[in-house]
């Protein structure tokens, strides 16, 4: 397909990514961050391509977070490094870290047991390298990491500070509990919280005389930060460059921010139930966001009484959320807009993304998949 076609010549399902939009969300973070004065490590995860890598760190090609060893892999080789894995450190994969820190100026894992760091020691590092490790807190998300007021997190960070082989980096809080929020002023109380949690964190480790990166991140926190993040060395956010329907219900941003879509086309009408079909099930858009919406699993771009009630593999069922379907307003091939609900979810179904400008199709972008 030729750059500058129209959207009407992709084959359906088909993820579309407006790459102004993208810029746009990228550079209102990068300069949200210069002027906290904070290094801003965008995640990787929602997107998982190069091209947008490139975007959300000004070209830099240093200074990310991953979720997978996958993503590690796929951007250490195309010249990233500085690269973060923020995930608990899978005992099956200590090698996989170990070729990557032996490789790269600065490869980062995370724990948040003792068990795990029994794991690298027993694994020390060619050359004389170090294990740059980083201590993951619960400050409230309650998922992973070491809850931040127990004496053993304060052990942990020294036992990791002491260890011959390996350095405490630092410390990262993920304040994923700012999914749970309604507004400027609920996400904020979430990031102080977070952040001030955090820097008391800091402050102990000072008077042990221990020194390292603090960070928290998630896209709402980083949307609409507090002055508190300004003492922070980073912040970690990953779906601004995206953005959702999600985030737009959370406050982070508004729809129009919102620069991906899933082009869909009407297959079938059936009249005996007042529904359309169309050629998008859940393997074209997740099954995220199941009940959350007045319009079902997505927003039907310029159509606020469509619903997309249902979904099977293939298959999504469309109707009015009140009256009756006109079907002359939607004939068979009809394109459909959906707004995901999460990008993040949605992206992963895709294994290429059409990326557009003005709303023609200007390229394909490509993530990496696994783990």
């Amino acid at each position: 397909m030729e750059a500058g076609t129209p959207l009407s010549s992709l084959c359906t399902p088909a993820l579309v990514l407006d790459v102004e939009k993208v810029k746009k969300n990228a550079l209102k973070m990068i300069e949200r961050c210069e002027s906290m004065g904070v290094t801003l490590r965008p995640h990787m995860k929602t997107h998982k391509t190069l091209e947008c890598a490139d975007i959300m760190t000004g070209g830099s090609r240093r200074c990310i977070v991953v979720s997978t060893l996958a993503e590690a892999s796929f951007f250490a080789q195309h010249g990233y490094d500085d690269i973060l894995y923020a995930y608990n450190l899978p005992f099956d994969k200590v090698e996989r870290c170990a070729a990557l820190s032996e490789k790269l100026d600065l490869f980062q894992v995370l724990l948040d047991h003792p068990d795990a760091l029994q794991l690298l020691k027993k694994r020390p590092l060619k050359e004389g390298r170090l294990w740059h490790v980083w201590l993951k807190l619960d400050c409230g998300n309650g998922r992973a990491g070491i809850l931040h007021s127990e004496p053993e997190a304060l052990e942990l960070a020294q036992a990791i500070a002491e260890a011959p082989g390996v350095e405490l980096t630092g410390v990262y809080a993920h304040c994923g509990n700012t999914y749970h929020c309604k507004g400027v002023e609920q996400i904020q109380a979430v990031a102080r919280e977070t952040t001030n949690f955090t820097l008391h964190f800091m402050e102990k480790l000072k008077n042990l005389g221990i020194s390292c990166k603090s960070s928290i991140g998630s896209t709402p926190s980083c949307s609409h930060p507090v002055k508190e993040m300004e003492q922070l060395s980073e912040v970690h956010p990953g779906n601004y460059a995206f953005y959702d329907v999600q985030q737009s219900l959370i406050g982070s941003c508004a729809l129009e921010d919102v620069a991906v879509r899933v082009l869909t086309r009407v297959i079938g009408h059936c009249p005996h139930r007042n529904q359309l079909l169309i050629d998008c099930g859940w393997t074209g858009l997740s099954l995220d966001g199941a009940g959350k919406l007045p319009t079902g699993y997505a927003v039907i771009e310029g159509h606020p009484n469509l619903k997309l009630l249902s979904m099977t593999q293939e298959h999504g069922r469309v109707e009015p959320i009140t009256g009756k379907l006109d079907y002359s307003k939607f004939p068979l091939g009809t394109l459909l807009s959906l707004i995901p609900y999460h990008s993040c979810a949605t992206a992963m179904m895709h294994p290429v993304y059409h990326v557009t400008s003005e709303g023609r199709v200007v390229g394909k972008w490509a993530p990496t998949r696994g783990w």
